[in-house]
């Protein structure tokens, strides 16, 4: 099936590696992934590897929703990209660029049908968005 693709991106005030090891490690997942403040991430696990499984449990903190966010790695190049692919078939492809103390984070998204391209766009990149923030200000 062929499904529309969508791009975000941020650039983060830090090195590639640190952002790589934010992005990637449970410890930091369950930090950020979430697209809004009554949202959270209650855990995460992540089998970097080939064929690996990346899983993150995503919670309205009311309790009145959630879902768990699921995917198979396809390839994994340390500190530079990964690509998975979601329970639904749909991909995803992450690559990070860096450059003295800054990091590019580009996303591509395979679209799903049930929502507007706008409202997915908005809320990859609202995640990727607490993904700066929370990279920016820790340690």
């Amino acid at each position: 099936m062929d499904y529309n693709k969508i791009t975000i991106q941020a650039i983060i005030e830090s090195d590639k590696q640190k952002v790589w090891n934010f992005y990637t490690m449970p410890e930091h997942i369950i930090h950020w992934n979430f697209a809004s403040p009554d949202w959270c991430c209650p855990s995460a696990n992540n089998d970097m590897k080939v064929g690996g499984k990346y899983f993150a449990r995503m919670e309205a903190k009311d309790g009145s929703f959630g879902f768990d966010f699921e995917a198979i790695y396809n390839e994994v190049i340390d500190g530079e990209s990964f690509t998975y692919t979601m329970l639904d078939g749909r991909t995803v492809k992450v690559s990070f660029s860096g450059k003295n103390n800054q990091t590019e984070v580009q996303i591509i998204f395979d679209a799903e049908t049930e929502n507007s391209l706008e409202l997915q766009r908005d809320g990859w990149q609202a995640i990727l968005n607490n993904f700066k923030s929370y990279t920016e200000t820790n340690a």
